[in-house]
């Protein structure tokens, strides 16, 4: 899997498949590419190729709202749909490195089994030393 991470004012070029009146890169928000397609945010583009693959199948049970959802698992009820244990870690690690790329404006490649990059100036801000005083 390759994920390329943009912020601080970088944006990735603008999908030549996204229509000339939509916007692009102003908000927030999440470019999918992948072999078929690319999805910009929740919606496949452009709208016409949209319109051409149809509503997804519902496979999975629809949530009634993230809010909703953690109230329930906080109630007693079955955990959120994206509940810490399963992908708050993976999550944190990645933007976390993403973090790291831009400090070093470099491109790292991770090695999560031995929580190393490929680049020693980024591996020192993975773990770095203690001010004096302060400890584990």
């Amino acid at each position: 899997m390759v994920i390329t991470w943009y912020d601080g004012g970088m944006q990735p070029p603008r999908p030549p498949e996204l229509e000339p009146d939509r916007k692009f890169a102003v908000e927030d928000g999440i470019l999918y590419v992948g072999d078929r397609g690319k999805i910009l945010g929740h919606r496949l583009i452009p709208d016409a190729r949209a319109r051409e693959y149809g509503k997804p199948p519902e496979k999975l049970e629809r949530s009634p709202g993230h809010y909703q959802e953690w109230i329930n698992a906080c109630k007693g009820g079955k955990p959120a749909g994206a509940n810490f244990a399963d992908h708050a870690a993976h999550l944190a690690e990645v933007v976390l490195l993403g973090n790291v790329a831009i400090r070093t404006n470099q491109k790292i490649e991770w090695d999560p089994v031995n929580m190393r990059t490929n680049s020693e100036e980024a591996n020192k801000l993975l773990n770095p030393p203690y001010r004096e005083g302060w400890s584990l």
